[in-house]
């Protein structure tokens, strides 16, 4: 029996991921100091809502059953030890990238993210035919992430008129990235976190050239 969520709800919850793009319109907008306040906030009461949830406290059970339970993946599912669901890594990778990066690289890796990570799953679902990593990932959902992923550096680079150097160390960002997405579960780090942390990385290696 197969431990997946459904497709319809795959979409649903790539709906949810593609609406945190509101984060990068806040950081856009709002000075550093606000930003990591509202994130910072933002990611204190996920936590405490999930740990609500884990200890069955009810109000915390009910209003997360009702607003969650359709798109939580099995692993989010497990009783035992308390696991975070994939809401506070977006939330704390948004968190720490305003908070070390300069605005534009900020914003660039994030939205990366949200919008390489959605390829690669909804892709990857549909059309991924050619499985690696013990079935796990698909080469037409890597490659969907790499690419819109890169596409929304070239986004950046012209928008922001960023010299070259973004758009190169941008590639290799990621490149690294896709391969963090398709290696989750080997290197353990959540991919939601993973992603705009090690393109935001990149962006920044060369800034001592601008």
């Amino acid at each position: 029996m197969s431990t997946q969520i459904t497709y319809q709800q795959e979409l649903f919850r790539k709906a949810i991921h593609i609406s945190s793009l509101w984060m990068v319109v806040v950081m856009a907008v709002f000075p550093k100091t606000v930003n990591i306040l509202l994130f910072g906030g933002l990611l204190a009461a996920c936590i405490i809502t999930e740990y609500g949830n884990y200890r069955c406290w009810p109000l915390f059970t009910s209003t997360y059953g009702y607003l969650f339970g359709r798109m939580l993946r099995e692993k989010e599912k497990q009783k035992g030890a308390f696991r975070l669901s994939g809401a506070p890594y977006v939330i704390g990778a948004a968190l720490l990238s305003i908070a070390f990066f300069p605005k534009v690289i900020a914003m660039t890796a994030f939205t990366a993210m949200l919008l390489g990570d959605t390829a690669a799953a909804l892709i990857g679902r549909k059309f991924g035919h050619h499985k690696f990593n013990s079935g796990t990932k698909s080469l037409e959902g890597s490659l969907s992430c790499f690419w819109v992923g890169y596409a929304t550096v070239l986004f950046f680079y012209f928008l922001y008129s960023m010299p070259f150097s973004f758009a190169a160390s941008g590639f290799i960002g990621v490149l690294l990235a896709t391969l963090a997405e398709a290696y989750e579960n080997r290197i353990h780090i959540d991919d939601n976190f993973s992603i705009p942390l090690i393109i935001g990385l990149a962006l920044s290696f060369p800034m001592f050239w601008w």
